[in-house]
């Protein structure tokens, strides 16, 4: 089957394109009646529509993280432990987001202890086996790792959402030099600010590079350390636990157990009652005219009802 065969599995996360949405727009130009910030959600329904018009996904969701914590922070209780305190102005806008993306008919997911790109990940897998083109939208370079033959990351740029940039196997080689599967390898030598991961003193992007085109993996880097000369050799094998300790947090877990499956998120249409209501609420009447052409044109503008949208996600 070509790819222009295969149904489209459109794959979001929904906290990664919120913060930069939220960073890209102006706070105090989005603010509703109850003086509650909309930017974040305003950016993100906007990609959205874009990304519908675009890509003309057969089959969407939307996964959000619960918490900073997981099972990573078990591992490891700094991880992540440098991110600042959520901005005032972001408070309360989550939860809106998914009230619209539900009035839309959109499945958000959730799973207690694991991050988004883990439910990514394993949907990602379950979508390539049962034969889906899968897109894959972060802005966490992690995703990385998850592109293949069948995968394609859409990555935001500087500028916030507007703009995606296509990681397919060959622009991750490109960029990179490595293969796709092998991006976390770079990121646990190197370090990960974001994460609070820290890595190898002295050892950048090109170091790493080198090293994993010679050797392959970290677990090989390190086993082979004594072959490395230099102060760069001297730090591998003083820190190699950081290394060590990256690579495992890294590493994306494809086998989460979720309430749904790829064919459980088939496209259906909104409700356009709901859909009405929440924007009314968000004061996004441009942006709702423009949701509601766009639907109309791709079929998922039926009437006022729609079927209810599924929530896979625990109680909070």
């Amino acid at each position: 089957m070509s790819d222009s065969e295969k149904p489209t599995l459109l794959i979001i996360d929904g906290h990664s394109l919120a913060f930069r949405a939220f960073y890209a727009l102006p706070v105090d130009s989005f603010v509703n009646r109850e003086g509650q910030h909309t930017n974040g959600i305003h950016g993100f329904i906007a990609m959205l529509i874009n990304l519908l018009q675009q890509q003309r996904p057969t089959h969407l969701a939307v996964a959000f993280d619960i918490s900073r914590y997981s099972f990573r922070t078990r591992e490891y209780p700094e991880y992540k432990g440098t991110r600042n305190e959520t901005p005032s102005e972001f408070v309360g806008q989550i939860p809106l987001l998914e009230e619209a993306l539900h009035a839309m008919n959109i499945t958000t997911i959730a799973k207690e202890d694991f991050e988004a790109d883990d439910i990514l990940a394993t949907l990602a897998r379950q979508g390539r086996e049962q034969g889906y083109r899968v897109l894959l939208v972060s802005g966490d370079r992690d995703t990385i790792q998850l592109v293949n033959d069948d995968v394609t990351l859409l990555y935001p740029n500087v500028r916030g959402v507007s703009e995606l940039k296509v990681y397919d196997p060959a622009a991750v080689r490109e960029r990179y030099g490595v293969e796709p599967h092998q991006y976390p390898e770079i990121a646990a030598l190197v370090g990960e600010t974001s994460d609070n991961l820290i890595g190898i003193d002295k050892v950048g992007e090109k170091t790493a590079v080198k090293w994993v085109q010679q050797y392959g993996t970290v677990e090989n880097i390190v086993a082979h350390a004594d072959e490395i000369k230099g102060v760069v050799g001297q730090n591998l094998r003083d820190q190699q636990e950081n290394a060590l300790r990256n690579r495992r947090l890294n590493k994306l877990l494809d086998d989460v157990e979720l309430e749904v499956g790829p064919a459980d998120l088939e496209r259906k249409p909104l409700n356009e009652n709901a859909v009405r209501d929440i924007f009314a609420r968000l004061q996004f009447k441009t942006l709702l005219d423009r949701l509601l052409k766009a639907a109309a044109e791709d079929g998922t503008l039926t009437g006022a009802g729609g079927t209810a949208p599924r929530r896979a996600t625990p109680a909070r």
